[in-house]
């Protein structure tokens, strides 16, 4: 069956770097497209980044343009995201996501950037 675990997440100050992880299994990695989303307290989960099978395209929120990266290794089964310039309103829980006829999600892993 499809899984997602993300990895990487904790204490960062602001302007620090991290950088996550998410490990797959289940399914063909190389023929999806990738999502890291996130959720802030009290806020609706929004989309971060996204990552086509092969890595060729990209998309990111403004929010998070020129600081973050998204990236796959194809023979790890990993999509990460590399999160530059952190600012408290990056703080979140994030997941990973694949779409596979069903959205299927990680456990999150949480992200906290303060001084």
């Amino acid at each position: 069956q499809v899984q997602l675990v993300e990895s990487g997440g904790g204490l960062v100050q602001p302007g620090g770097s991290l950088r996550l992880s998410c490990a797959a299994s289940g399914f063909i990695f190389s023929s999806y497209t990738m999502y890291w989303y996130r959720q802030a307290p009290g806020k609706e989960r929004e989309l971060v980044a996204a990552i086509t099978g092969n890595g060729g395209s990209t998309n990111y929120a403004d929010s998070v343009k020129g600081r973050f990266t998204i990236y796959r290794d194809n023979v790890k089964n990993t999509v990460y995201l590399q999160m530059n310039s952190l600012k408290p309103e990056d703080t979140a829980v994030y997941y990973c996501k694949v779409i596979r006829i069903v959205h299927y999600w990680g456990q999150g892993t949480q992200v906290t950037v303060s001084s």
